[in-house]
């Protein structure tokens, strides 16, 4: 039978990571998929249950977490509602919270193997975790971002720092969300940590590169030029596919999109 168990972990400036482990109380000594959520994303999107429920029949243990700074708070799961925390992220908080769950994740079950999916931004931070990191077994990107700085306009930068702050549209709800500038700040400081080309060099382990190729958020040419970088790295377009291979928020369906079947199951087949 499929179980679901809650977890918290201290994040990034202490604020809490909420987590959830989906799996099949039938399967132990099971290996475990991590899925590292995007930029307003968050653990409990859309589809991201589904998707945990599909995997642990399928004989995977799946966790899943908001990000520390996400801005989903404890009393609402399903939307970015806390913007002061939004506003506060930077991407080496968001690093240290993916190694935060990996500690977990290893101390909790020692003898799994770890997998880690990276969807969007978060494509980036798990190909920067995976050329860093041993304890990762496998690499899977789902139409992942190849620079962190193309989630914003060049020329906003000077506004930015001018003003402290910037704000992005929420496509679904037309919220202005804010930005504080210590987030570019924080990339600007940290350039050679956070170059994913260079970690994307790096990559030792087997690595998997989803992306559909209507893709609007993050061109398909973005998986080919991670490819180039990592020429072992198995790459696989998703033919017609947009961001989030149908998926939206909220999602009332129980059955997956078309195109995000495809993408479980070829990472299914790339893990198995």
């Amino acid at each position: 039978m499929i179980q679901k168990g809650q977890f918290t972990i201290k994040g990034a400036n202490g604020k809490t990571i909420f987590g959830d482990t989906t799996y099949d109380d039938k399967n132990t000594n099971i290996n475990t998929i991590i899925f590292v959520h995007g930029f307003k994303g968050f653990k409990d999107w859309g589809t991201h249950n589904l998707v945990a429920e599909w995997f642990a029949k399928n004989g995977y243990r799946y966790v899943k977490f908001n990000l520390s700074h996400s801005g989903v708070t404890e009393q609402n799961f399903s939307d970015v509602t806390d913007m002061e925390a939004f506003a506060d992220n930077t991407f080496s908080k968001e690093l240290f919270d993916v190694d935060q769950v990996v500690n977990y994740v290893t101390n909790t079950y020692p003898s799994s193997l770890i997998y880690l999916i990276g969807h969007s931004r978060g494509g980036g931070l798990s190909i920067i975790k995976a050329a860093n990191d041993a304890r990762i077994d496998k690499l899977i990107t789902w139409s992942s971002i190849s620079d962190f700085s193309s989630l914003w306009k060049k020329e906003q930068e000077e506004e930015w720092t001018e003003t402290g702050k910037i704000y992005v549209e929420n496509a679904r709800t037309k919220e202005k969300m804010p930005l504080n500038s210590t987030l570019l700040e924080d990339f600007n400081k940290h350039k050679e940590e956070l170059n994913i080309l260079n970690a994307a060099k790096k990559i030792h382990i087997p690595w998997l590169i989803l992306h559909g190729d209507d893709d609007v958020n993050v061109n398909f040419s973005v998986a080919q030029q991670l490819a180039q970088k990592q020429l072992k790295a198995r790459i696989q377009k998703i033919e017609g596919a947009n961001h989030v291979y149908g998926a939206s928020h909220p999602y009332t369906s129980t059955s997956l999109p078309e195109h995000l079947q495809q993408v479980v199951e070829k990472t299914l087949v790339f893990i198995s």
